[in-house]
């Protein structure tokens, strides 16, 4: 007999045309599923509901008007009764009137949120016919804690009203779409494999899972990493297993075997398995007390000193629904009240699922998404959209959505702060100590880091300083030179060991000892540089290139001429075309780039071919060598000028240089970009 405590809860969300769904749905439920069911519906005040006497008519089940403080019990169905919002906890209904709250609520999003917070992956939840999204982020809260989402389709019984199914599938979260009538098979198959999900929980458990599918795993890294792109063989073996083991119990599957097959033969499942395997908890303010200690200790150092001639630049990588970034958006427009002129801000907002961001950037929320947000920034900050809230104007520009891997792709640099809370705690141990140089990198001196709170840096405590241990802050030491490594793509190139780092601090004795000192004198000696393909795209970067290159706001890039400052992408263009059509080094002298504070710096660009590469690879480094410090654009262009000509160049070249670098100063003054317009 299955134990009270791990029997599924299945919410069912049905609004217009209820009636008939839950017919079908009930006809289809075989007798004792060892499941409950809490319906829950937009039910009108103005009258009392007959449903409970309804659905009475279609099951066995016993069948009950939630009262609060009930309790659920298996093999029994719970309706909610007339003009009232209930809850979840410790699977014990809780029920709360209408006239309390705002009526505007949505109830189904808010059970399903308390459900999924409540069982986790017991939870189950199914959307019925409805004219309405109602349910739809709830769908989103059962499929991040590993729990079962069900939509009606339109065969059998038919949505009488498909908005509400129809907006819960357009997540791409729903593991079923099936008739009314099909659901209680589906969903009383979920609960058999109860017991094979119960010994997740038990660390045993979880081993014996995991080294069952030692095998396995290796084969559906490979067919993920072939067919969608990203590597998950870094992530946390347990996390991966429970992932994988949900879809085989979705598609009734019993081998880590079977599963492969298929995964091998259907693209769409493979798409289904990277979705679950995206894990995107998130909310507003999430532990509220690391938002304050935010607030108060790290807002005001990046505001001090800041003009409207500055730019405060913010990352959160793993953004998902943007709960995080409108979070720190927030904080940053509070604290910007008052100040004249206020510096401009970019929060640079990166996740590598496209469906998340699209949620992201609509900024709209229903009420229930909202409970981690005070009635003081609710009223300030979100604008009422019938039922949902929309995020106000004088936040959102302050955010850029764009997808982006930590793990595959070019970091961002010159960042202010680095906010990446409960995304590290799904990776192993090796894309930790790759991700967190990485942010290193990406940091200013004295930029900040904002871990979740089972996170930490404690074995890169050479790059990163406590500020607020308790709440995870932590800032980047400006004495130890960036590094971060080379990609898996490229390592192979015998290029030497400038970009690796290892966690823990060497011994310092014999050959240890040299290769310390060999590593410092090249990194002090060794002039900034890129390793990039053919085609320009950067697949390595030394430390000290932010002075020339910088991630431009929108979708991140790793182009080159992407990324140069403004006055070095003409120069640039050219050289690495010479280099590319000739085979040879190439270099250039007297090269113009624009400076952060209004000044500029004169350069040597060259170009270099890389040999004894692989037969087919060709790769390039472009090397940055400074002639001379920054000095005032008057100053910089007359030594510009003169570099050109001191080496032979004609005067159209000259000339060429001086029109594009007066074009340069005009469009940066009118706000415009850089000389980019000339090519």
């Amino acid at each position: 007999m299955t134990r009270p405590t791990t029997f599924p809860i299945v919410g069912i969300g049905a609004s217009a045309g209820a009636v008939e769904a839950l017919e079908g749905f009930f006809r289809g439920m075989p007798r004792n599923p060892g499941l409950a069911c809490v319906i829950v519906t937009h039910l009108s005040p103005d009258r009392d509901s007959m449903l409970p006497e309804i659905v009475a008519r279609f099951t066995d089940m016993p069948v009950h008007a939630i009262a609060d403080g009930t309790s659920i019990e298996s093999n029994n169905v719970y309706l909610l009764p007339t003009d009232a919002v209930v809850s979840v906890k410790d699977r014990t209904l809780h029920v709360q009137s209408q006239d309390k709250i705002r009526r505007e609520r949505k109830p189904i999003d808010v059970f399903f949120s308390t459900l999924a917070a409540d069982v986790g992956e017991l939870s189950a939840g199914v959307i019925l016919s409805g004219a309405d999204s109602d349910g739809t982020l709830g769908i989103k809260a059962i499929k991040e804690r590993g729990g079962l989402t069900l939509a009606q389709a339109g065969d059998g019984f038919g949505p009488h009203h498909p908005d509400m199914p129809r907006s819960a599938i357009a997540t791409g979260l729903v593991d079923f779409v099936v008739p009314a009538e099909v659901m209680g098979q589906k969903l009383a198959s979920f609960a058999a494999g109860v017991f094979m999900l119960d010994g997740f929980a038990g660390k045993s458990g979880a081993q014996t899972n995991a080294s069952e599918f030692d095998e396995a795993r290796t084969a559906i890294y490979t067919i993920l990493r072939s067919q969608v792109g990203h590597d998950f063989s870094g992530y946390k073996v347990n996390t991966f297993v429970r992932r994988v083991q949900r879809r085989m119990q979705v598609l009734e599957i019993l081998t880590p075997e079977a599963y492969v097959a298929r995964l091998s033969k259907e693209p769409e499942e493979v798409a289904a398995l990277f979705r679950d395997l995206l894990i995107n908890v998130t909310s507003f303010f999430r532990d509220a007390q690391a938002f304050e200690a935010l607030a108060e200790i790290v807002i005001p150092q990046l505001l001090e000193g800041r003009g409207a001639d500055d730019t405060i630049r913010v990352w959160v990588p793993g953004c998902a629904t943007g709960e995080e970034v409108y979070s720190i958006a927030m904080l940053l427009r509070e604290q910007m009240d008052g100040r004249q002129p206020a510096p401009r801000v970019q929060i640079f907002a990166t996740d590598i699922d496209d469906g998340a961001l699209s949620v992201a950037r609509a900024a709209r929320y229903p009420l229930a998404m909202l409970d981690g947000v005070s009635e003081e920034r609710r009223e300030r900050f979100f604008i009422r959209d019938g039922s949902s809230y929309v995020l106000t104007k004088e936040v959102r520009d302050f955010c850029i959505f764009s997808p982006h891997s930590v793990i595959r792709d070019p970091p961002f640099s010159r960042i202010d702060l680095v906010s990446c809370r409960n995304l590290l705690i799904y990776f192993g141990t090796e894309i930790q100590n790759q991700a967190i140089p990485t942010f290193h990198y990406a940091l200013r001196p004295d930029g900040y880091l904002f871990l979740g709170t089972s996170e930490n840096v404690s074995q890169f405590d050479e790059l990163f300083l406590p500020v607020e241990k308790k709440h995870r802050i932590f800032r980047r030491r400006a004495d130890v030179s960036p590094q971060i490594r080379v990609p898996l793509s490229v390592s192979s190139l015998k290029i030497g060991q400038p970009g690796g780092l290892t966690p823990s601090r060497p011994a310092l004795g014999g050959a240890a000892l040299r290769h310390v000192v060999d590593n410092h004198m090249l990194e002090r000696f060794t002039p900034p540089h890129v390793l990039v393909t053919r085609d320009g795209d950067v697949v390595y970067y030394s430390g000290r290139t932010g002075k020339y290159l910088e991630a431009a706001p929108g979708v991140p890039t790793r182009q080159l001429f992407a990324l140069a400052r403004k006055g070095l992408s003409l120069d640039l263009r050219s050289v690495f075309r010479e280099a590319v059509e000739s085979g040879r080094t190439v270099t250039r002298e007297g090269v113009v780039v624009e400076g952060e504070d209004g000044r500029v710096q004169i350069i040597s660009l060259t170009v270099e071919p890389l040999t004894g590469q692989p037969q087919g690879e060709h790769m390039y480094l472009v090397i940055f060598e400074d002639e001379g410090p920054l000095a005032a654009r008057e100053e910089a262009l007359a030594r510009a000028v003169h570099a050109r000509r001191h080496r032979g160049a004609d005067r159209k070249g000259v000339a060429r240089d001086a029109r594009a670098f007066a074009v340069h100063d005009r469009r940066v003054r009118d706000g415009a970009g850089g000389i980019e317009v000339l090519q």
